[in-house]
């Protein structure tokens, strides 16, 4: 990305993998942090532009004006059909909103603008960052976070994780990795260590580009 816009961070991760955790470090050191699941919160919400198109594409998932997570994911857990028309129905919106969120980090004067997405990879949404952060653990302990949360099944994740892509593969994709299993003090020094690198990068940006118009 040109020196004079801000650099976008992607950061993503599997469920269960200590993610939010991760953007919390991040939004800790000062950093803009943009959240994709809040963003698709606020379209289900009562007024959210998402609202009647769900409405009309699963009947039953909006109740009282606002979409009923808990009916709207017994509709598409187990229905890649129906889980690819909500991904139609809520990307462009999702996108929108964060696009709004860069603009305005920018007007701010921002240098690093996180973009904290859990399905970037699977959307092809890392070829509009400038690096990517994938936040990973074990698999025993992936699995021991997720079935520990209210309304999880152990066929509930395995459809969650079937349509993930796999944590090996994100890991190799990966401008950087952040380990939560180590413990947050050590995923906060690598979070610390990678912001660190990307201040670097952006100070080498704006050399380059003053040189060129001296």
């Amino acid at each position: 990305m040109a020196a004079e816009g801000p650099y976008l961070l992607g950061l993503t991760g599997s469920i269960g993998m200590g993610k939010s955790e991760t953007a919390k470090m991040f939004a800790s050191l000062g950093l803009p942090v943009y959240d994709a699941d809040a963003a698709v919160h606020a379209l289900y919400e009562r007024g959210g532009a998402a609202v009647a198109k769900i409405a009309k594409a699963f009947p039953g998932a909006v109740r009282d004006g606002r979409v009923d997570r808990r009916e709207l994911a017994r509709q598409v857990d187990a229905d890649a059909a129906a889980f690819a028309r909500l991904e139609a129905i809520v990307h462009p919106l999702a996108a929108g909103a964060q696009q709004a969120f860069v603009a305005e980090a920018a007007a701010q004067g921002a240098e690093i603008v996180v973009l904290d997405i859990p399905l970037l990879f699977e959307t092809g949404g890392e070829t509009r960052m400038d690096a990517v952060v994938v936040v990973s653990a074990p698999p025993d302990l992936q699995r021991s976070r997720v079935l520990s949360r209210k309304d999880m099944t152990h066929d509930r994740l395995q459809g969650i994780l079937a349509r993930q892509m796999p944590d090996a593969e994100k890991r190799a994709k990966a401008d950087f990795v952040v380990e939560t299993g180590k413990g947050l003090d050590h995923a906060f020094s690598q979070v610390k260590e990678i912001v660190a690198q990307i201040a670097q990068r952006r100070a080498r940006q704006k050399a380059d580009a003053a040189a060129k118009h001296s």
